[in-house]
């Protein structure tokens, strides 16, 4: 029976190399000279952490990571920006999670969307993907177009196509 997983993976070495390019033009900005502006990433956690010294200044940081990961081709639909928090003085930073893995509530919808069309298909969770079997090719391919239509917030891609 054919199938294929719906995922939500973003290229981590992109995103590694982003940060470091972003790192790199904070040394060497004018307006960034003499001041706590940093970014760091915490693989573990999968979070980009902005530091500086006022809420103007983390959002020049996270428009240049932006505008970074754009250019390396990682879709910005990843991040998910916390609150800005104090860190001590008159400091300030900022979590930026980068989503990984299809959520359950994710993949509920996903399963949803598939239930309601007359596509001749099933969506099964199954840890941090959805598989999505069917009898026929066709409708796999519908169902793949119909589920980037529908989510369009979530930079899904799909893989482990089988026939």
């Amino acid at each position: 029976m054919p199938s294929f997983d719906t995922v939500l993976e973003a290229n981590f070495v992109e995103v590694k190399n982003a940060i470091d390019q972003v790192a790199r033009e904070i040394g060497t900005r004018f307006d960034f000279k003499g001041t706590s502006a940093a970014i760091e990433f915490k693989e573990k956690e999968k979070e980009i952490v902005l530091h500086g010294d006022a809420d103007f200044q983390l959002q020049q940081i996270d428009d240049v990571l932006r505008g970074k990961l754009a250019k390396r081709g990682v879709d910005v639909r990843f991040l998910e920006a916390g609150k800005v928090e104090k860190a001590g003085g008159d400091k300030v930073r900022q979590a930026i999670k980068v989503k990984n893995g299809v959520s359950t509530e994710d993949g509920k919808k996903v399963q949803q969307i598939l239930k309601g069309s007359k596509l001749k298909v099933q969506g099964a969770i199954q840890g941090d993907a959805v598989r999505v079997s069917g009898a026929k090719r066709d409708d796999l391919q519908a169902a793949m177009a119909l589920i980037r239509s529908e989510l369009k917030d979530l930079p899904l891609s799909f893989n482990n196509f089988r026939d």
